[in-house]
């Protein structure tokens, strides 16, 4: 396995001490959700096999040794021919994001979002969770997280109680997206500054929308053969609309699974993604 990808369920000591956040500010809801998380185990993925490489196929192990990863909006544009000259084995770059909840003021959990920055060259003006891509500087996908959440928002990696690392999902550029969950027990210490370069807007919602049909659509897609659905969850706050979808919608949907621990009401359909091994730097969207 590359160990580039071992890194991944990495949390910091001091994250995980019951004592180090959550004290007075805490809730007992908050305490419990805490608990909870810390003892999530991300599904099994299925075993690697011969013939799958033989097809010129890569099991995704580059992945953390997953041969699987839940995919949001790949495009039917990554399946161009394959060039088999300059022929690599295909390894995704690495992403985190950071999924940090709160507890709103009629008890419910909700997740800070942004709205990406109208300049960005890509996904600009959409919503997203903050995060980005690995920097050499970073040990894990935890400080990938931590980090990019304190350029993008001003949210101080130190008010944050890192709790849960799920399973990666794969990104319309091939990215290798792995969600951190982290919980804030005192919501004021958290003074919002957004990055104008990269951030719009900052803006919370309740994390148990993405688990209601209410405001969500959602449209079948298909990409080497495969197909899955990509949602989409329309939300307005203090008079301004957002729409959630893609990747960010997927990954909400999954965090909050796991958080209340059942099943949206709608069907989620995230395919098992086989990545051709042989894919050259052509191939790969910017």
């Amino acid at each position: 396995m590359n160990s580039a990808f071992r890194r991944r369920a990495s949390i910091p000591m001091a994250a995980t001490d019951p004592h180090n956040l959550f004290a007075a500010d805490s809730s007992d809801r908050l305490r419990r959700l805490a608990q909870q998380l810390r003892l999530y185990k991300p599904p099994p993925s299925p075993p690697s096999s011969d013939d799958d490489e033989s097809d010129g196929v890569s099991p995704v192990a580059a992945c953390g040794g997953n041969r699987s990863i839940p995919g949001m909006d790949v495009p039917e544009s990554a399946a161009t021919p394959i060039t088999r000259s300059k022929v690599t084995r295909f390894r995704p770059k690495r992403a985190a994001v950071l999924i940090c909840l709160y507890e709103g003021g009629s008890g419910e959990f909700r997740v800070i979002l942004t709205k990406r920055s109208s300049n960005l060259s890509t996904h600009s003006g959409e919503v997203s969770l903050p995060g980005g891509k690995a920097e050499e500087g970073d040990v894990d996908d935890v400080a990938t997280a931590t980090r990019e959440a304190k350029e993008e928002i001003g949210l101080d990696p130190s008010v944050v109680n890192v709790v849960s690392v799920l399973e990666p999902f794969l990104s319309k550029h091939l990215l290798r997206v792995v969600p951190v969950i982290g919980l804030l027990p005192n919501k004021q210490a958290f003074q919002p500054v957004a990055n104008a370069a990269e951030v719009d807007a900052i803006f919370d919602a309740p994390l148990e929308m993405f688990l209601k049909d209410e405001n969500h659509r959602s449209e079948e897609r298909e990409w080497m053969g495969m197909h899955y659905v990509v949602h989409y969850f329309d939300y307005e706050t203090e008079d301004k609309k957002f729409l959630v979808w893609g990747l960010t919608a997927g990954i909400l949907i999954r965090a909050a699974s796991v958080v209340y621990q059942r099943p949206p009401a709608f069907l989620e359909q995230n395919p098992i993604f086989k990545i051709p091994g042989n894919i050259t730097g052509e191939n790969l969207l910017p």
